[in-house]
């Protein structure tokens, strides 16, 4: 399975990382290979803990488009 995730460069130079089809689904690295490399862990670890509480995985509806703004 795919799942999306975004990553937003914090002011700590740290790189959060989140996957917004499982809620409070969080991570973050030191570089954008260890954000991903970690959110990959935490989306995993989120799974075995629905199956442990027979839930269903959520599916990734997730869109992502840009949005041009004036300013």
């Amino acid at each position: 399975m795919n799942y999306k995730a975004f990553f937003i460069k914090g002011d700590d130079g740290y790189i959060v990382a989140e996957c917004p089809a499982i809620p409070g689904c969080v991570s973050q690295g030191k570089t954008l290979q260890e954000a991903k490399k970690n959110i990959k862990e935490a989306i995993e670890l989120c799974f075995e803990c629905y199956k442990e509480d027979k839930k269903e995985i959520p599916k990734d509806r997730t869109r992502i488009a840009e949005i041009a703004v004036a300013i």
